[in-house]
């Protein structure tokens, strides 16, 4: 599709039109606003007067000069964003895998205290930030590394497909479901394996399948990128090409400040992350289907020869004790500490919770969450196949056709946020005959308290055959 408008309802963007307007606005702060009151200077006299006034343009050009390019600097950082976004929506054409990274978490002393390090706390729906804490501090994942490894499996596998395990999957170090050389298991008992029992060969033997099948028909091997995102050396090994992989998805899901250097999660310094990009990456693979029914079971048996144990139960503690658990993951080495992702649903609202380095590391996840449901409400947008407005068609049987979403749209708000809801419509133009009832049109954008949050495809609601009337 093509070029869509900033996020602040304007029309821009060359090829777009907003049809909607968001009701929120940005204002820089301009030193015209801190006008000095110079009649007060002519009742001291000349000495007093020219000290006082020294002292005035010194604080303009030491405080007034450096807010107002403060707010300019912000303004900046905001168009930015917007521009960052736009790029994006252009190279994919479809509704990003992530919200805004602006941050719109709330500072409030209702909220738990925690031991974990850092945190976060995300509607699942929309991506938006309920809590944080240190959401962009460096931390190590440890096993919560397997979410990205098994979502991978099941994007680029094919579930029944049975993998002959050996080599590097074969007495890796930490938790483990004690493959031996030799064994057939299917992807799906492997997936199994690497989420519920957290075993690390079940991880290796993921990646070691995937990355067989990532060279091209011409037998061209993955290329390894260097920190500066240079091409280095070609990665040689069907485990490093899965972890460059692990990196590639990381980016596009928008964990900018995650690096993956193995499928493990055991501890190496450049294998890092923060809460917030544990949390986008939590939210892309719950919202995938096959990988919420495998992190939300409670236990499974495989399909095992008779002298391996077939029956893996969920380590993962969420989904067995806490009141709507439905995932993801924990993790634990002596150098990363406790790690969790978590994630459960009531009343059709859904979160991703991660805390990270937390001693308390469930007790942690439970007050967030209980906390995230004690405040937050679900509004609903748009309901599921609502019209919401009608766009002008060129060269149609008709002048306008009627657009709208396919699944309703909700956002997690305080009570009061309410009416601070907005939305902007960006679809691109001009609309041309012939068109297709649920072909995309574009996408709405949606706003909260005069944040971006997140957008969702907007699609065309009728035919409209070519032809003038």
């Amino acid at each position: 599709m093509g070029k869509t408008g900033k996020h602040d309802g304007r029309v821009s963007g060359r090829g777009t039109r907003f049809f909607g307007g968001a009701r929120f606005f940005r204002r820089g702060v301009s030193l015209s606003d801190r006008s000095i009151g110079f009649p007060v200077l002519w009742i001291v006299g000349t000495v007093i007067a020219l000290g006082l006034m020294a002292a005035v343009v010194a604080e303009l050009f030491a405080g007034g000069f450096g807010r107002s390019g403060s707010g300019q600097s912000q303004s900046g950082q905001e168009e930015q964003r917007f521009r960052t976004w736009e790029q994006q929506v252009v190279a994919k054409g479809s509704q990003s895998d992530h919200a805004s990274t602006d941050d719109t978490s709330f500072t409030d002393p209702q909220a738990p205290a925690v031991s974990a390090q850092s945190a976060v706390v995300m509607d699942l729906t929309s991506g938006r930030i309920l809590y944080e804490k240190k959401k962009d501090a460096k931390v190590y994942p440890a096993s919560t590394t397997k979410i990205m490894t098994a979502l991978l499996g099941i994007e680029y596998g094919q579930l029944d497909r049975n993998i002959t395990v050996g080599g590097e999957a074969i007495g890796v170090e930490g938790s483990s479901i004690y493959l031996k050389a030799g064994e057939t298991m299917s992807l799906e008992d492997l997936l199994y394996g690497a989420m519920l029992r957290s075993g690390n060969d079940a991880a290796t033997a993921i990646a070691m399948a995937i990355g067989e099948e990532m060279e091209d028909s011409a037998g061209t091997a993955t290329v390894k990128k260097t920190a500066a995102g240079t091409a280095a050396e070609p990665v040689s090994s069907s485990v490093e090409r899965f972890v460059a992989l692990m990196n590639q998805r990381a980016q596009q899901i928008g964990a900018v400040n995650t690096h993956f250097a193995n499928p493990t999660g055991l501890h190496d310094e450049n294998h890092y992350t923060t809460a917030y990009d544990m949390a986008l990456i939590g939210r892309t693979a719950m919202l995938n289907p096959a990988f919420s029914v495998i992190a939300g079971a409670e236990n499974w048996t495989a399909q095992r020869q008779e002298d391996r144990d077939p029956y893996f139960y969920n380590k993962n503690k969420v989904v067995h004790q806490y009141d709507g658990g439905t995932g993801v993951k924990i993790g634990y080495t002596k150098a990363t500490g406790r790690t969790l992702v978590a994630s459960s649903e009531r009343d059709g609202r859904k979160l991703i919770c991660v805390v990270m380095n937390a001693p308390d590391w469930f007790n942690d996840a439970y007050r967030l969450m209980d906390y995230a449901y004690e405040t937050f409400e679900s509004a609903e947008i748009a309901a599921k196949g609502q019209r919401l407005s009608q766009v002008a068609v060129e060269g149609g049987v008709r002048d306008s056709v009627w657009v709208g979403v396919r699944d309703s749209v909700t956002c997690l708000v305080r009570p009061a946020e309410r009416d601070n809801i907005g939305v902007a419509y960006a679809v691109t133009e001009p609309v041309k005959a012939p068109l297709r009832r649920g072909d995309q049109a574009g996408l709405l954008h949606i706003y909260v308290s005069g944040q971006y949050v997140y957008s969702v495809p907007l699609y065309f609601f009728e035919d409209v055959d070519g032809g003038k009337k």
